[in-house]
């Protein structure tokens, strides 16, 4: 019984609590808490549906992760935990309820209105799992980033975002309307994960990596935007910027610096959170160098980096197979 039910929710319950935290680990330990308190303390009522109670202890185990990460210490800047977009369970259609439309594209999916519009607002399932949009997702309090992802992202109703929260409905509309002024910034520089950014996502990304291994210096300053940023995520295991770098100069001089280390590298080009990414592997590197890690470009308006991302805690990788 519970077996069926993990296989009819659990890629959901997933998706969201990965959304939730930003972290493949911790939502995988949150599906597997959550079926394991359905087999010890199963709801009252076996007559009705399973999923809102699930979403509901789901979401609750979630709201605590968030609220213990950020009282921890942690290393330097945090960046959300990669996940391949080319693996069903991060990309899959989802909603509060049926999907209609079971065959289409996952990468092109939106709520729709009842006019058959898409939603001004809403985020389809690919963005929100973009780097971008979940470290925009870290100005909301878990109980905003809940209803924000509920209601702007699985397409919940009011009602059912009150329920799954144990929120009033009136609470749920003014968190709402707090998140989504807090991701405001977000909003005004948000570029959908489709596939001309994609594109030119991995040709700019394809061309850094080339000029960093030919030491091109005018070619890697050409392709950054004047104010880029990058943050380097090692977690305190591996050596990285203890803070986010910005500036075309210092990002530029960091990278040409790191790039000779990494003579020989195995590169492999693959989607990762909604766009093309470097997953690179050395075979040997000093005590305190990653051996792996993965780096991400985000461009802006014009196609110019604007933020370069670096993941290397190994923490951070346990969804992705080198």
């Amino acid at each position: 019984m519970i077996a069926d039910q993990y296989a009819d929710h659990g890629k959901f319950l997933w998706s969201l609590t990965y959304r939730m935290t930003g972290s493949a680990a911790d939502a995988e330990d949150i599906v597997q808490d959550t079926f394991v308190r359905a087999l010890e303390h199963p709801p009252p009522r076996a007559d009705e549906p399973l999923r809102p109670w699930l979403v509901k202890v789901a979401l609750n185990r979630a709201r605590d992760v968030l609220r213990a990460r950020r009282r921890r210490r942690y290393i330097g800047p945090w960046l959300p935990s990669p996940v391949p977009t080319d693996d069903e369970r991060f990309i899959m259609r989802t909603s509060a309820r049926p999907d209609p439309g079971v065959g289409a594209n996952p990468a092109s999916y939106e709520p729709l209105a009842e006019s058959g519009q898409s939603l001004e607002g809403r985020y389809d399932l690919v963005e929100s799992v973009s780097l971008a949009f979940l470290l925009a997702l870290e100005a909301l309090t878990p109980t905003q980033r809940a209803v924000l992802l509920l209601r702007d992202v699985f397409d919940y109703t009011v009602k059912e975002t009150a329920d799954a929260l144990d929120l009033s409905e009136s609470n749920v509309k003014t968190t709402h309307h707090r998140a989504r002024t807090a991701m405001a910034a977000y909003d005004q520089t948000r570029r959908q994960p489709i596939g001309s950014l994609q594109q030119a996502t991995r040709t700019a990304l394809l061309r850094f990596l080339t000029c960093l291994e030919q030491h091109d210096v005018a070619g890697v300053e050409a392709l950054l935007a004047e104010d880029v940023k990058t943050t380097t995520d090692g977690g305190g295991e591996f050596r990285s910027a203890r803070q986010i770098i910005i500036g075309r100069d210092k990002v530029s001089r960091l990278y040409l610096g790191i790039a000779p280390g990494a003579a020989g590298a195995h590169v492999e080009l693959r989607t990762i959170n909604g766009l093309p990414a470097a997953l690179v592997r050395l075979d040997t590197a000093p005590e305190h160098v990653a051996r792996r890690f993965i780096l991400q470009v985000e461009l802006n308006a014009e196609d110019r980096i604007a933020h370069v991302y670096l993941v290397l805690s190994s923490s951070k990788l346990t969804a992705i197979q080198f």
